[in-house]
């Protein structure tokens, strides 16, 4: 299931791909450190291992605009296991709040993505975006998801912003109704 992955993340030229895979390596023992640092224990590794499985599909989503069910689906069978660890005495209900949580929000970016592609007549977020947001939900509490959100929506706009700067275009809106 998770064979091909590698495949997904290292199609890139090779002068950057030393570099790159340099710095994702790094990106990775970084991540599971910290995660471990800050729980010394199954937990830390189980954070440690959504952290290899976010920056991968981040790393293949950036070269390829898609995110891979296979690691989609073991971000998701780790965050059903935190929630089982979280909660040790009542696994049935952490993990049913889980499935929730993640159906909810799932359900709500597909609306949005059908909502926006219906007022705009194009897609704005993709399935595997939808999906995410479902791992997320799993992953996150109620009052963490908002946060998240936001979190991920400011760095998405600072990362567009960035990108355009770099190249000397200016930010501007696209919305006709914005448009003097």
């Amino acid at each position: 299931m998770l064979a091909r992955w590698p495949t997904l993340v290292s199609r890139t030229l090779t002068t950057t791909r030393t570099f790159e895979e340099i710095t994702i390596l790094i990106a990775w023992a970084a991540s599971i450190a910290a995660s471990l640092i800050l729980f010394p224990n199954a937990q830390g590794a189980i954070g440690g291992g959504l952290a290899v499985l976010m920056i991968a599909i981040a790393v293949v989503d950036a070269r390829r605009f898609i995110i891979p069910d296979e690691l989609t689906v073991a971000a998701l069978a780790l965050g059903f296991l935190h929630a089982a660890i979280q909660d040790s005495g009542m696994v049935v209900e952490a993990l049913a709040n889980a499935a929730l949580r993640g159906a909810v929000l799932a359900l709500a970016f597909f609306g949005l993505q059908v909502l926006y592609r219906r007022i705009r007549g194009r897609e704005g977020i993709g399935l595997g975006d939808v999906k995410l947001a479902g791992v997320a939900g799993v992953w996150l509490d109620w009052w963490m998801v908002p946060v998240a959100i936001e979190i991920a929506a400011l760095a998405a706009l600072a990362a567009y912003a960035m990108r355009l700067l770099s190249k000397g275009r200016s930010v501007r809106s696209t919305c006709s109704s914005f448009q003097r």
